[in-house]
């Protein structure tokens, strides 16, 4: 969901500037030696997942389709370029008119991944493919790992709700964007309100401590946000002596009192006194909310605890641990001549280590063992074998520079849900492994 979907504008700036400058300047080199018009083929993958990582999540496709169409180099953005002496003249006359007029295909918003697996395909000639490398890779490669932790969170969490709180912990715009991720992934609030304007995300939030301590005693505090917000509300409790303040909280609210709010001390042994509390004043209905620097491992251990939502900030929009997907955007196929109709050869890197690549443009299907459980992630350049036709994971995204699949974020998200159902269900478990998926290429 974004807010076309609920009918309210939003200013979209260019995206063109948000790229390095190499990308420009091999532009320039290529359109001067008369290779810039080769038809080529981009893809996007990454060697491996976050060490001890079973599986990758797609996420930010809805917003490279946004980037790509807003990829415009107006006067502005082409006088910068001219006073910095980055361009010649030729070079930016054709950015002038510059528009990606190509195709991408990819695996859909919400799909998992795994090492090798072409999460995105940019076929064009060389010059309009090769300035979006760095946009298309920003955009992926931080959504996909705050979607990942987000998915790992929300297997903790079971049925439990998810709360985002990361607004603080980040850049104000990568804040927007976690949000959306995180919400991909399996989160269903968020307390940024970018967020939940720009995406339509259900947004939440009461109070601090900072509330409780502008007032005269704490009782005072809850009687001002009951008096506002009614008792539905959920009242921070730990501010001082948590047994007292969840007293006062039923005594100012009524047993009718909404959720509390745990945010330090040992949450385990609090929240099995803090429900223990509650019952025995009649507050039986009355949630509780815990947060405090959670990540997929604390939110586990409190399985067994009488916990009923969680919020999570710091530990998910740096994607636990790992706030980076290491995709990378390589050349895999050009063809030898700008003719519109030359035949395209595989290409790849070939140096020493760990950093070569397989040439061609690939597919990508899923193969399911006997019981429809998902087995191998199989990749392949040439015909696709026809078990798996009906199985292949690249769906087309722009067409001919028109952007082709639109979606509401609501799809995104159930489309992950039923991803990562289909897997094994070691997939699920929180210890480090290897991927759960081989990939295999044929």
């Amino acid at each position: 969901m974004n807010t076309a979907d609920l009918g309210l504008p939003v200013a979209v700036p260019s995206t063109a500037l948000f790229t390095d400058q190499y990308e420009l300047t091999m532009l320039q080199a290529a359109l001067r030696s008369g290779t810039a018009e080769r038809r080529s083929v981009f893809e996007v993958f990454t060697r491996r997942l976050p060490e001890g990582r079973r599986y990758g999540v797609v996420g930010g496709t809805g917003r490279v389709l946004d980037a790509v169409e807003n990829f415009r180099f107006d006067e502005t953005i082409l006088g910068f370029l001219r006073e910095r002496g980055i361009l010649d003249g030729p070079t930016l006359e054709w950015l002038a008119d510059y528009r990606f007029r190509g195709d991408i295909w990819g695996y859909p918003e919400g799909e998992v991944y795994f090492p090798g697996s072409p999460v995105m395909r940019i076929e064009g000639t060389f010059a309009e493919a090769v300035v979006l490398e760095t946009v298309i890779l920003s955009i992926l490669n931080h959504d996909s790992a705050v979607a990942a932790a987000a998915s790992r969170m929300s297997v903790a969490a079971g049925d439990r709700p998810l709360m985002e709180m990361g607004a603080r912990r980040t850049h104000e715009l990568a804040a927007v964007a976690a949000s959306r991720a995180a919400y991909v992934g399996g989160f269903h609030t968020t307390s940024d309100l970018a967020a939940g304007f720009r995406y339509g995300i259900p947004t939440v939030g009461t109070s601090a401590h900072a509330f409780t301590l502008l007032h005269d005693t704490e009782r005072d505090a809850f009687t001002a946000q009951v008096d506002t917000l009614g008792s539905g509300t959920t009242l921070l409790v730990d501010t001082f002596d948590v047994t007292e303040a969840v007293r006062a909280a039923v005594e100012v609210a009524g047993p009718e009192l909404g959720a509390v709010r745990i945010d330090s001390g040992d949450l385990l042994l609090i929240a099995h006194r803090v429900r223990q509390q509650l019952d025995e004043l009649g507050a039986t209905k009355t949630r509780i909310v815990v947060t405090s620097d959670l990540d997929e491992y604390a939110i586990a251990s409190l399985a067994a605890a009488p916990v009923d939502a969680y919020g999570v900030g710091t530990q998910l929009v740096t994607g636990s641990g790992h706030p980076t997907c290491s995709m990378v955007y390589k050349l895999v196929a050009r063809a030898d001549s700008e003719e519109p109709g030359a035949p395209l050869r595989p290409v790849a890197k070939k140096s020493m280590g760990a950093k070569t690549s397989l040439g061609g443009r690939k597919w990508a299907a899923r193969r399911p063992d006997a019981d429809g459980v998902a087995e191998a992630e199989v990749i392949g350049t040439g015909p696709v074998p026809a078990d798996l036709a009906d199985r292949q994971l690249l769906v087309p995204l722009v067409s001919a520079g028109k952007v082709v699949a639109r979606e509401p974020l609501d799809a995104a998200r159930d489309r992950h849900i039923a991803a990562r159902a289909a897997l094994p269900l070691s997939a699920t478990q929180l210890s480090r492994g290897e991927p759960v998926l081989p990939t295999e290429y044929v």
